[in-house]
């Protein structure tokens, strides 16, 4: 027996259990890595797209920038599967990308959206394609009807909606389906600059709210340095990455402060020294200098070809 006042040693207290599968988080989904990736197109084979070496981390937002023709779009449709590449490979959360898939959705300049459904039919379309229970789809359209600000607006044909409703629509459609990765080629080209600035923000609280992996596809320097965590801007003739460059500034932004227009100023310059350098080649290439002073004189400003 021991003694009055001692302490009784204590025995080690046993390891924590290790939580079960099941009560484990999941893992971040939409790790892109795409391994020397090269693409050609036509009979004489030109190289779009040469050794694009590149990773975007799960919940990343990527924006690829860079002169007409320097294989933007292409990569994006690489990325989705919708062409294959000719060397390389691309990998999205470790399984290979060898055709479309539901891990990813793509949203397009034109919203593409069905003139004879309305909009909680649009956006319902691919639940209803992958037989979704109803009762989930009309919860899931409800909320991303909601996520796009448009929750009163699901009966309403297309007709009936603006530009910018209708590319919400598009969006919620391709997030409904819960994608692993979103990709966006220059969804807001064709909208007037104040509903860009408006979609520019909703889409920031989108992102946020949802933590995708988004790879967007742009002209406009100020929306790329706006929107992204990641600026890539491709070299052209053949596309390849010129350059990266991280916006480490912090996310909803102040599209007007002075730390944002000096990251757009820094980009401009590099895609303008770009294309400076293509005009420079295509002068070159023309036989005397009345050729390449008429074409110079025909190319206008370089600022409408970014």
């Amino acid at each position: 027996m021991n003694d009055a006042g001692s302490e009784t040693p204590s025995s080690p207290s046993p390891p924590p259990a290790k939580p079960s599968a099941s009560h484990r988080p999941p893992a971040p989904r939409g790790r892109l890595v795409l391994d020397h990736v090269h693409k050609r197109f036509g009979i004489d084979g030109t190289l779009a797209l040469s050794d694009i070496d590149l990773s975007c981390e799960a919940g990343e937002f990527v924006v690829f920038v860079g002169p007409s023709g320097c294989g933007k779009s292409t990569l994006l449709n690489l990325v989705a599967g919708m062409v294959s590449p000719d060397q390389g490979t691309i990998h999205l959360d470790g399984q290979l990308v060898n055709g479309p898939g539901p891990d990813r959705a793509m949203v397009f300049q034109e919203p593409g959206l069905f003139p004879w459904l309305n909009a909680a039919q649009n956006i319902e379309f691919g639940l209803k394609m992958a037989n979704v229970d109803p009762a989930e789809r009309a919860d899931r359209v409800a909320a991303a009807l909601r996520m796009v600000r448009l929750p009163h607006s699901g009966k309403r044909l297309v007709h009936e909606l603006s530009g910018g409703m209708r590319q919400r629509i598009a969006i919620a459609r391709a997030l409904v389906v819960d994608p692993a990765l979103l990709l966006m080629d220059e969804p807001f080209a064709a909208l007037d600059a104040q509903t860009r600035t408006i979609l520019h923000q909703e889409l920031q609280e989108i992102w946020c709210g949802t933590n995708k992996t988004i790879l967007f596809v742009t002209h406009s320097v100020g929306e790329a340095v706006r929107l992204a965590d990641r600026v890539i801007m491709l070299h052209t003739n053949p596309g390849r990455i010129r350059r990266e460059l991280l916006i480490d500034l912090p996310h909803p932004r102040n599209f007007d402060g002075p730390e944002v227009s000096e990251i757009v100023r820094v980009v401009r310059a590099e895609i303008e020294e770009e294309v400076n350098r293509v005009d420079r080649e295509l002068a070159e290439s023309h036989a005397g200098g009345a050729a390449s002073g008429h074409l110079a004189a025909d190319r206008g400003p370089v600022g409408s070809r970014l």
